[in-house]
């Protein structure tokens, strides 16, 4: 049997302007944007070369979906997002203007920095040494 996570659900204030961040500021391919209803899209998002997960885009429909936009995790990293080249990144993001909030450091896993995407959901940004992952 093979399983694997297909989408990750992240909760945005707006479809446009999230689509905008990711694609101009992180890089991202908008992998599909379908309409379902006048006030729902189908939206896939997925760094360049994904194969396995991308991020699914859900517009916050009442009071208690708009009170997690940016804070899906209570305060915690929510995702992880790796590389095959840290700096070429790092410094790419930076030029785009994304907020980094703990600066790069050489860790056991490999290199990482936390940035913050348009709403305040924190991310790593990593690029793995050897074999090891981040715990």
């Amino acid at each position: 049997m093979k399983q694997r996570i297909a989408h990750i659900t992240l909760v945005v204030d707006d479809y446009d302007e999230a689509i905008t961040f990711y694609t101009q500021k992180i890089g991202f391919i908008l992998v599909e944007d379908t309409m379902i209803s006048d006030t729902k899209r189908w939206v896939l998002l997925a760094p360049e070369g994904a194969t396995e997960c991308c991020l699914l885009l859900a517009k916050a429909a009442n009071d208690e979906q708009q009170a997690a936009v940016g804070n899906q995790t209570g305060g915690r990293v929510f995702l992880f997002l790796h590389t095959d080249d840290f700096w070429r990144d790092y410094n790419a993001m930076l030029k785009a203007g994304v907020q980094f909030v703990r600066n790069p450091s050489t860790e056991g896993y490999g290199t990482v920095a936390v940035f913050k995407d348009l709403y305040g959901n924190l991310w790593d940004l990593v690029e793995p040494s050897g074999n090891q992952q981040p715990v």
